[in-house]
């Protein structure tokens, strides 16, 4: 059963810091591109950053300089350090595993977490 699963969400004021948290299991995480969209209210779904396993990073522009993505293989799990937080942060924040195996993508998605910038 795959099953993935964020945590560290919640309520920031503006300039402040979170740390999202997402574990995974049933998934071959080692060889997964791994990382977070968001969705505010009323928009689409959107990247913020992904990792793949080499290591190559991708960030949407407006989270450069102030997000990190980095993953944890020994323990299947990946993380989004959210620094200088703004109110247009706010978003249900997501996880996601993708991969390609015999031709068939496997792509997965955590149930979000919510993250609330607000003073």
């Amino acid at each position: 059963q795959v099953q993935l699963v964020e945590s560290g969400g919640g309520l920031v004021q503006p300039g402040g810091s979170l740390r999202l948290t997402c574990t995974t299991s049933g998934i071959v995480f080692s060889i997964s591109t791994v990382g977070w969209y968001r969705q505010a209210p009323g928009k689409q779904r959107e990247l913020v950053a992904t990792i793949t396993p080499g290591g190559r990073i991708t960030y949407e522009d407006s989270v450069k300089g102030r997000f990190g993505i980095a993953r944890d293989n020994s323990k299947n799990a990946v993380y989004l350090q959210m620094n200088s937080l703004k109110p247009e942060d706010t978003a249900v924040y997501y996880c996601n595993a993708d991969r390609v195996a015999s031709g068939l993508r496997l792509n997965y998605w955590g149930q979000g977490t919510q993250v609330t910038v607000s003073s």
